[in-house]
């Protein structure tokens, strides 16, 4: 796969080990002549370390060999989240600290979660770009509130709070981006 072809959230196979790819930054040439160099920030998915990658345009990494499988998020313990396929009904389990921004946006009715499958061994998920979730606790609505007015925060029903329009009030569900963990729009 060409620098220029890789986008957030794809996985490539970096010193041997599946690595998914979470910033980009991209440096155009000064002078002419120069080369433009691709600058990226993965994890890598079987030592959860950060990595720092950096390409010329015309460099190439090579995509990594691993599934996709659609899974339902079943329950957390204390030690481990538990996932289960959709096909064969297999159950994975992945620590709990490998996944902690991701459990902010779990829960039980979550549709499109993709387990991610490296030599038969679950080492991550990847979560649907957009999630609905319930604000259990923010300031009262404000009656007349325009949508272009301030923001106040609100907790939502996984524990996570996000700034949200003043006119939102306690219960209504919302949708919030995975990505930035930003306020999208009423559900």
């Amino acid at each position: 796969m060409i620098a220029k072809d890789i986008k957030r959230g794809h996985i490539v196979n970096y010193n041997g080990a599946p690595c998914m790819i979470e910033t980009i930054n991209v440096q155009s040439p000064s002078a002419r002549g120069a080369a433009t160099f691709y600058k990226y920030r993965g994890r890598n998915l079987i030592t959860k370390q950060k990595v720092d990658i950096t390409l010329r345009g015309g460099e190439s990494l090579a995509e990594a060999d691993f599934q996709k499988r659609a899974v339902k998020f079943m329950y957390a313990d204390p030690a481990e989240v538990h996932f289960l396929d959709d096909l064969n009904y297999e159950q994975y389990s992945i620590p709990r600290g490998d996944l902690s921004e991701e459990l902010n946006y779990l829960t039980e009715d979550l549709e499109g979660i993709m387990a991610l499958i490296y030599n038969e061994q679950c080492v991550g998920i990847q979560l649907p770009l957009t999630v609905e979730l319930k604000v259990v606790q923010c300031d009262p609505g404000i009656k007349g509130a325009s949508a272009t007015a301030r923001t106040k925060p609100a907790t939502l029903e996984t524990g996570l709070v996000v700034q949200v329009p003043e006119y939102l009030a306690q219960g209504e569900r919302i949708k919030v981006d995975t990505r930035t963990a930003t306020y999208l729009s009423r559900a």
